[in-house]
């Protein structure tokens, strides 16, 4: 009697080490932080319809780089990575890429508004600036709280023991972590045309 429950308490004590909860746990963790990382980047979505509408009246002869802005945006949130689909490679990029497509347009708008001291004079603006700004800032926090979630799974799945767990249980597969783009470093380029 006594050995069958010291083997029982062995058994659990070895399906408790092998990953069986810490697994899915470190899993929807890092899904919790993906949802983070996509809220952030619609919050900075939802304030630009704003900021050109400010920016149109004051800097018409800015056209293509209000267009710009308008398509990266609708381009950046009609790309959606599920939960489900962050274990593949090719739909994170294509988020991203959307994302840094944005990022540089919008760069580039707020660049060109150096040339209109009267807009940047305007409380609308500003405050404006300040919530792309703010929004920029949570994008950053968002995406470092999700590659580090993405790195506490990944490592989880893959050393031992939590990694029997991971492939007998759940057939667990690495969660793609958030990189920037090539060139994402550089200052977006701001051409003004022909000016006199």
């Amino acid at each position: 009697m006594k050995f069958r429950a010291v083997l029982a308490l062995a058994g659990a004590a070895l399906l408790s080490a092998c990953g069986l909860n810490s697994v899915p746990t470190a899993e929807e963790n890092a899904k919790a932080k993906w949802a983070d990382v996509q809220a952030a980047y619609q919050r900075r979505a939802d304030t630009i319809p704003a900021l050109v509408n400010t920016v149109k009246g004051a800097a018409a002869s800015e056209g293509k780089i209000l267009t710009d802005v308008v398509e990266a945006r609708a381009k950046a949130t009609s790309v959606q990575v599920s939960a489900n689909d962050l274990t593949d490679p090719a739909k994170v990029q294509a988020f991203q890429a959307a994302q840094q497509q944005l990022s540089g347009s919008l760069g580039r708008l707020i660049a060109s508004v150096e040339a209109y001291p009267q807009l940047q004079s305007q409380q609308t603006f500003k405050t404006l600036m300040d919530q792309i700004e703010g929004s920029n800032n949570r994008i950053t926090v968002s995406v470092r709280d999700y590659n580090a979630a993405v790195q506490a799974y990944n490592t989880r799945i893959r050393t031992f023991p939590d990694a029997i767990g991971a492939k007998i249980f759940y057939g667990a597969k690495p969660i793609v972590p958030f990189q920037a783009q090539a060139g994402a470093e550089k200052m977006p380029e701001v051409s003004f045309g022909n000016s006199n």
